[in-house]
């Protein structure tokens, strides 16, 4: 029962039409500040669908770049609550290299949080969205080719290798 449970999500994220809306979903709620990853999503799709790899990478770009503009737009609503901060190192090195700072909006952690305070300081919207993109485009394309091309056997062995150290 399980078993088909799964088959049958996976066939419904793997369709063209339901697979693209859930990657863009996942993105963009992967970029906000709540904790969810979205590459898993994007390698599902391209893995069940090896013709959906440059759609795949440009929806999970698109939305996880929109979820970062929501950041944005959420740190520029957010000066009261990040008042005490505004002396921190993070303000002085995001008001010191400006919007090209977005472009470690990828980084698990402290990206996201990075689009919010890039919003509080109020950098420029556009060339902050711009470089989030670029950010967000090449992790996708880099995890996505690391996890399609490096073979299955070495993830394989990553795990049990993982599993006794820590299991």
């Amino acid at each position: 029962m399980i078993e088909n449970a799964v088959q049958w999500l996976l066939d419904l994220i793997a369709a063209p039409s339901v697979g693209l809306s859930s990657i863009f979903i996942v993105s963009f709620i992967s970029a906000t500040l709540l904790p969810l990853g979205s590459e898993p999503a994007v390698f599902a799709v391209i893995k069940a669908n090896p013709d959906m790899f440059w759609p795949a990478i440009l929806v999970g770009t698109a939305g996880n770049t929109l979820g970062g503009a929501f950041d944005y737009f959420l740190g520029y609503r957010a000066k009261v609550a990040f008042a005490k901060e505004r002396q921190s190192r993070w303000f002085g090195w995001l008001k010191r290299y400006g919007a090209k700072t977005m472009l470690l909006s990828w980084l698990p952690g402290i990206g996201d949080p990075l689009c919010t305070l890039a919003g509080w300081l109020h950098l420029p919207f556009w060339p902050s969205v711009l470089y989030m993109m670029i950010g967000k485009f090449l992790r996708y394309l880099t995890m996505t080719m690391a996890l399609l091309y490096i073979p299955d056997g070495f993830w394989h062995s990553l795990g049990d290798m993982l599993n006794r150290v820590f299991g």
